[in-house]
């Protein structure tokens, strides 16, 4: 199964429902995979840090900068720091930040629509 394909178990699985419900689970996939990265899953990476995000605790944050920060500069692009900030300072919209709920808005609109491509390689 490729990355992308992992990605889209997992929206299917959760259902984009960011209630504390599944947030244990969330950072332990996150946890596991910062661990044991695997070259091409920075999607999957950002699945996990955009879905721990939308949950809202700012406990998270520190797991979210290491995914971001820890890996490589692809996983690092693909982590978008705006949620980092967004959870920093209470989701408040300021001068560089969208408000909390347009980047909910905008993670759920993108894997709404989210498919996995067929011609990756496997891993």
């Amino acid at each position: 199964m490729n990355n992308e394909e992992r990605t889209e178990v997992l929206i299917k699985r959760y259902n984009l429902d960011f209630s504390m419900k599944y947030h244990g689970e969330i950072r332990q996939l996150l946890e596991k995979e910062i661990e044991n990265y695997q070259e091409g899953s920075s999607e999957y990476l950002r699945f996990l840090c955009g879905y721990l995000f939308c949950i809202g605790d700012v406990n998270d944050i520190e797991i979210i900068k290491k995914a971001k920060y820890s890996i490589n500069m692809d996983v690092g692009c693909m982590i978008d720091g705006v949620w980092i900030k967004s959870l920093e300072n209470g989701g408040v919209e300021s001068e560089n930040v969208c408000g909390r709920h347009v980047l909910i808005d905008g993670f759920v609109y993108y894997y709404n629509n989210f498919e996995a491509s067929e011609d990756l390689d496997e891993w």
